[in-house]
C-alpha cells in the first residue's frame, strides 16, 4: 500500500525536497512560466527554507531536456576553485587535506549563477517573479524543519563564540530556535532586493535582466561582500583560524556553463547524466554492469537482487575514486569507463560473495591509483561542535540514519519539458555566514586530493568532482522521468534503487520511489574525513528476514536503519496518456510534489 498517490495532471508537475518549493515551482506554471521557471522559483526558496542543506552560493548540476528542440543539456552550476588554491598552499599551512568546513574549501559559487543561466536561456518569466516567494519567505519567514533545528543547536556556541555572523543569523534572540519556530533572513531578502533592483534598472530585456542578476552577484556587490570576508581568519575543523582563498576576482572570472550530457541505454530507454566532474557516470556504469543480469526474473528486495546490485555499485564506484575528475583539466577515459567490452569484464568480477576489496578498472590499460585514505581518530575532550566540523557532510552526526543530506527539485510541463537538479553547499554546519549577506559560502573543496597526479587533485581554476547527481530518462528521444534524490555518495545508489524498480520490477514512480531502500558504503566517502565500511550493507529494517540471512550467508556487513530512512528521491515526467505524472518520497516528511 502506497503512503502516498501517484499524482497525473495535464499542466505541469512539480516535485521537490520541501514542499513550500513544490507549491512555489506550481505557482510559476499557473502563471504561465513552464517547468525551468518553475524550477528556478522552487529552487530559490530551497535556498531560504532548507538552508542546513543548501544555498546560493553552494553548487548545482541542472539537467535540462527541451521539448522544442529534443535535447538534453546540463548547465554546470558547480564552481571552480580559486586561483590561489593549490596543493602547495595547503600543505605551506601544514595540511595534508582540504579542511571540510570553513574558509579554505570554498570554491566559486555556483548555484546562482546556474539558476540565472537556466532562467535566462529556457525560461519564459523575469527574475522579479522566479526572486518574489523567496524574498517573501525569507522577510515573512517560514517554519525551521526539525534537522535544522538540531543542526542549529549543535553548533550553537560555535555561531556564539567565533561564526557570530551565523549566530545573528540562525540564533534569534541568541537563542536557539525549536522546530516549527518562524524563521526570517532579512539579509538575505535584502540580498535578493537589491540583485533584483539593479537587474530592473540595468534592462527591460528579460534575458538581460538574469545576465545583470549574475553580475549583481558575481562582480557587485555580493563579490565584493565575499571578497573583504576571506580575507579574515575563521576557525575550521582543524581548530586553528584561517583565511579562505576565494577572491572577488574568482568570482568575476565565472559564469555558469552549458554542455552535453554523458548517456547510456538500459532496458529500451536512455538514461542521462552529468560529466565526470561529477559522480554522474557512475550510475550509468552500474546501469551498463546490470545490463548483463535478468533483474526483472529474480525476486525483488530478495538476497539475489540486493547483492547483484550492491556488488556492482562496488565496481562502479571504484572507478569514481580512481578515474573522475574534471575533464576540462585531466584525461578522464570516460569512453573507455562506458564501453559495453569493459562492462563485460567488470561484470565477471561479480561472484556469490561480497567482496571486501576496493577494486578499480583499468580502462584502456591504464593503472589506476586511489590515493591513500588517512586514518583520523578523533582527539578525546574536542567540543561537540568541532567534532562536527570534522565531518564534512552537512548533517548532524550521530541524529541521523543518513549520512550526506541536500535537496531536490524536479519540474515537467505540458509542453514536455523536464528539468531536475540537487542544489547543495553552502550549507549553516560548514562554513560561516558571510556579514550582510545572510549566507555562508560552500566547501566543495573538501572533495578533492591535494595529493599529485590524480585526476581529482585539486587545481586552480577546477572543479572538484562532486557527489551531486540528477538523472533524466527518455526513451526513443522522447521525455520519459526527470528524477534525482538527496543523499551525498548514496544518490547514484538510492536512485539506482528507483530505477530498477520501475524498469525491471515494473512499479509506477510512486511505488518505486517508496520501495525500500539500502546501500553499501564500500567505497571512502567523498566528504572528509573520508571514512569507508568495505562489506557494510545499510538496509532499512523492512526487508524480509530470509533477505537479511541471506546477504550475511553471502559476507555482507549489515547495518539497518529506520525504515523510510534512507533518501528522499523526487521524480517528475510524463505518462503514458502524454499527461504529467509526480512522486515524492514520504521519507522524512517534507518532500512533497504537486501537480495540475
Amino acid at each position: 500500500m502506497l503512503h502516498r498517490p501517484e499524482l497525473h495532471g495535464t499542466l505541469g508537475a512539480v516535485s521537490a525536497s520541501h514542499w513550500l518549493a513544490s507549491a512555489t515551482g506550481m505557482a510559476m506554471l499557473d502563471r504561465g512560466g513552464n517547468a525551468f521557471d518553475a524550477a528556478v522559483a522552487a529552487a530559490l526558496v530551497c535556498q531560504v527554507v532548507e538552508p542546513h542543506l543548501n544555498g546560493p552560493a553552494g553548487d548545482v548540476p541542472i539537467m535540462v531536456y527541451e521539448a522544442a528542440t529534443g535535447t538534453t543539456r546540463v548547465i554546470c552550476g558547480q564552481g571552480p576553485m580559486p586561483a590561489a588554491a593549490t596543493p602547495a598552499a595547503f600543505h605551506a599551512l601544514g595540511l595534508d587535506t582540504v579542511p571540510g568546513s570553513g574558509l579554505l574549501a570554498a570554491p566559486v559559487p555556483g548555484a546562482f549563477g546556474a539558476w540565472m543561466r537556466l532562467l535566462r536561456d529556457h525560461g519564459r518569466l523575469r527574475v522579479e517573479d522566479v526572486l518574489e516567494p523567496a524574498i517573501g519567505y525569507a522577510d515573512g519567514g517560514y517554519p525551521l524543519l526539525p534537522k535544522a533545528a538540531a543542526m542549529i543547536e549543535v553548533m550553537a556556541p560555535l555561531f556564539r563564540d567565533e561564526w557570530t555572523e551565523s549566530g545573528r543569523t540562525f540564533l534569534p534572540g541568541g537563542r536557539v530556535p525549536a522546530a516549527g519556530t518562524r524563521m526570517r533572513n532579512p539579509a538575505l531578502a535584502e540580498v535578493y532586493r537589491r540583485i533584483l533592483a539593479e537587474a530592473r534598472s540595468a534592462t527591460p530585456d528579460r534575458e538581460g535582466q538574469a545576465d545583470a542578476a549574475a553580475r549583481a552577484f558575481y562582480e557587485g556587490f555580493v563579490a565584493e561582500a565575499i571578497d573583504r570576508f576571506t580575507a579574515t581568519e575563521q576557525i575550521d575543523c582543524t581548530g586553528r583560524h584561517h583565511r579562505g582563498l576565494l577572491t572577488g576576482a574568482d568570482l568575476a572570472a565565472w559564469r555558469a556553463g552549458s554542455e552535453p550530457t554523458v548517456s547510456c541505454d538500459y532496458r529500451g530507454h536512455q538514461v542521462h547524466k552529468p560529466g565526470p566532474w561529477s559522480q554522474g557516470p557512475v550510475f550509468l556504469q552500474q546501469l551498463a554492469l546490470l545490463e548483463g543480469f535478468d533483474l526483472g526474473a529474480m525476486e525483488p528486495g530478495g538476497t539475489e537482487h540486493l547483492h547483484t546490485v550492491v556488488e556492482a555499485a562496488k565496481l562502479a564506484f571504484a572507478d569514481r575514486e580512481a578515474w573522475y575528475g574534471d575533464p576540462e583539466h585531466a584525461d578522464v577515459p570516460l569512453r573507455e569507463l562506458l564501453d559495453p567490452a569493459y562492462a563485460a569484464d567488470r561484470r565477471a568480477l561479480i561472484g556469490p560473495r561480497a567482496s571486501g576489496e576496493l577494486r578499480p578498472g583499468s580502462p584502456g590499460g591504464r593503472e589506476p591509483w586511489i590515493p591513500p585514505v588517512r586514518d583520523v581518530t578523533p582527539v578525546p575532550g574536542r567540543p561537540d561542535w568541532l567534532a562536527q566540523l570534522g565531518d564534512g557532510i552537512p548533517t548532524v552526526l550521530l541524529r541521523t540514519a543518513a549520512k550526506g543530506d541536500t535537496t531536490c527539485v524536479s519540474a515537467t510541463d505540458r509542453d514536455g519539458n523536464m528539468v531536475v537538479a540537487t542544489p547543495s553547499g553552502g550549507w549553516l554546519k560548514s562554513s560561516p555566514v558571510v556579514p550582510g549577506l545572510g549566507f555562508p559560502l560552500g566547501t566543495r573543496g573538501q572533495m578533492a586530493w591535494l595529493q599529485e597526479g590524480h585526476n581529482n587533485t585539486l587545481a586552480p581554476g577546477k572543479r572538484p568532482r562532486t557527489t551531486l547527481s540528477p538523472s533524466l530518462l527518455l526513451r526513443d528521444g522522447r521525455p520519459r522521468l526527470a528524477f534525482g534524490t538527496p543523499g551525498g555518495d548514496q544518490q547514484d545508489q538510492w536512485t539506482l534503487n528507483f530505477l530498477v524498480h520501475h524498469l525491471d520490477f515494473g512499479l509506477g514512480p510512486q511505488a518505486a520511489v517508496e520501495a525500500p531502500a539500502f546501500h553499501t558504503d564500500h567505497v571512502p566517502t567523498s566528504f572528509t574525513p573520508r571514512t569507508a565500511r568495505p562489506l557494510t550493507l545499510a538496509l532499512e529494517d523492512s526487508f524480509p528476514a530470509g533477505t537479511l540471512a541471506g546477504l550475511r550467508e553471502r559476507g555482507h556487513e549489515l547495518r539497518l536503519v529506520a525504515p523510510y530512512s534512507l533518501g528522499k528521491v523526487c521524480a517528475t515526467g510524463i505518462d503514458a496518456d502524454g499527461g504529467v505524472l509526480a512522486a515524492a518520497s514520504p521519507r522524512g516528511g517534507q518532500a512533497y510534489a504537486v501537480v495540475r
